[in-house]
Parts: C-alpha cells; structure tokens; sequence
C-alpha cells in the first residue's frame, strides 16, 4: 500500500469550529474485508473491502460531521515494543492475499473523496493517533477517533471522543462510555489493560485478575503503582500472590499499552481539511471497480464545453 505524506471534532462538545475524524484505517479495512465477501471487479479483481470501506467512512463522515479528517495506517510494528516483548503482536495471522491488494484502491478512493491519509515504516497506527491528537489538542480542535481498538479508550478526554463501530448507536463515547465499558475512567485505562492484558496485542495479564477485579483494585489502590506500593493490603492471599508474581510484566504492559503522542508529526491544519470529491477521478474509480449504485449516485459527467461558471 502507498500513501503520500500526511498532506495536512469533538468527544461530544459543541460548537461550530474545526473537528477532526482520525480513523483507524486497517481496522476499517479489515472490518469491510470481513462484512462483505464475493464482490470482484469486471476484471476480476477482489472489490468487496473496497466497497465497504467506502460506504462506512461515508457513514462515519455523515455521522460524525466532521471538517478534517485523516485515515492512519499501520507501517509495521514499534521496535521498541517489539524489543520489550519480542511476542508482541506475533500471534497475528497474515493479512488476507485478496484484502492486501485492495488498500491501495482505498487510498485511491480517500484520494479522490478529499480525505487526507498518512502511513510510514515502523509506525503504528495508534501511536500517530495519539500524536495528531495532541497537536489538535494543542491548537483547541476537538477530535473524535474511529477504531474500535481498546487501546484508544486511553486518549478519550473533554475534548477527545471515540467513534466504536461495534456500537450500532452510533454515538461518540465519552468517559461515561468507558467507564461502562471498562469500569474505570480513561486515565487508568492503561493500568486497567496492563492488569488484565490484551489478547489482541498478544499482551498477557495478571492470573485471575479480569476487567471487574482489575477496575476494584485501580479504584481503591489508584494506580498500579499504588497497588504494588500497599501489595499486602490486597485481599485475598492467591491474589496477591499473582500479583507480586506478574509484577514485571505488569510494569512491561504499561509501556506495551501506553500510546506513544510524541512520534515526529508535520502538523499541517489546513492539509486535513476535507477536500471537495473529485468526481471525474470517483467515476474513473468506480467504473474501474463495478461499482455501478455509487457511479450512478454521482450523476452525469458535465462536458467541459457545458460548464458554468458562475
């Protein structure tokens, strides 16, 4: 897949300024892989992630209404991650050999759409994330983040939303929606995860310490550190046991968990403002792919010779 460079919202708050989208763009890739399968190209090419990608980022610009976005994509896997837990990940399977080819075509549609994306070598989604999320921060733009990724619950602030596709109410979440979901607020969410660890990440937590008991003990402990600084004081001698056993790769969670908002970023606010669509460049596109329901939703091509302009 190739991206240019990065050519440049609220979690819930009002206003008529800027709010900017940051989406997940492998996790939507994958989720529309996945939603529809046995759609092909006239030339027989694999289309169907293609396809969903399109109508759900359309949806999610419809529902989110956002004035500048950006779609990140994942170059490879932080080594310093790697180095601290070289099982990082590793337990993932390869990307589907007809989803890979389609990443390109979704670049190309995100192109022509007046979306702005960005991807580099040996950086991770999340961690650009966290970083453009601290520049809009800085510059009083609210943000709100599609992913359905656990890891961004971290980042969710006043100002700081998170768009989850799984939640079919489409509705931003906030800390009130973390706290349902995780039982702590999203300053602990870190702790939270290195206690009870991530499958998905291939990070492992504390035995016998699930979402319900990790959230008790960040709520009378505070912190991980608290809990290792009054170690004795935990109930239950099995659990403390664990505890004391885990506490080094507890302590590596944290930094295996915790987002990076600090990676190099040329932040450029008038590049992520979202562009009028190209609609001769989405007609080449979704001729190209079949698509012929969104090729007849833009209408006929004007003639050059027909053009008004005024």
């Amino acid at each position: 897949m190739e991206t240019g460079k990065q050519a440049g919202g609220d979690g819930g708050t009002k206003g008529n300024g800027p709010r900017l989208l940051l989406v997940d763009g492998h996790a939507y890739a994958y989720r529309a892989f996945f939603a529809i399968r046995a759609l092909r190209s006239p030339s027989d090419e694999p289309t169907n992630a293609i396809f969903g990608f399109v109508q759900m980022l359309t949806r999610l610009r419809a529902a989110v209404r956002a004035s500048h976005a950006l779609a990140v994509w994942d170059g490879g896997l932080a080594a310093e991650r790697v180095a601290a837990w070289p099982a990082y990940k590793a337990q993932r399977p390869a990307m589907p050999d007809e989803l890979r080819p389609q990443l390109d075509g979704m670049v190309a549609w995100l192109q022509a759409a007046g979306w702005s994306s960005f991807c580099a070598d040996g950086v991770e989604a999340d961690d650009y994330i966290a970083t453009v999320t601290r520049h809009a921060g800085a510059a009083g733009w609210p943000v709100v983040i599609a992913s359905s990724d656990k890891d961004f619950m971290q980042l969710v602030s006043a100002t700081v939303g998170l768009f989850n596709p799984n939640d079919k109410t489409d509705r931003i979440w906030t800390a009130a929606e973390v706290r349902a979901k995780t039982g702590v607020p999203p300053e602990q969410v870190v702790d939270w995860l290195s206690l009870v660890g991530d499958s998905v990440d291939n990070i492992p937590g504390v035995p016998g310490v699930g979402p319900k008991t990790a959230a008790a003990l960040l709520a009378e402990f505070g912190s991980v550190a608290g809990i290792y600084a009054r170690l004795p004081q935990v109930k239950g001698e099995r659990l403390r046991a664990n505890l004391a056993a885990a506490e080094e790769s507890v302590r590596r969670n944290q930094a295996l968990v915790r987002l990076n908002p600090e990676l190099p970023c040329a932040w450029d606010p008038a590049g992520l403002a979202i562009r009028s669509a190209d609609a001769a460049q989405l007609r080449e596109l979704y001729a190209r792919w079949g698509f012929r329901s969104l090729l007849a939703a833009l209408g006929p091509a004007t003639p050059a010779s027909q053009t008004s302009w005024w």
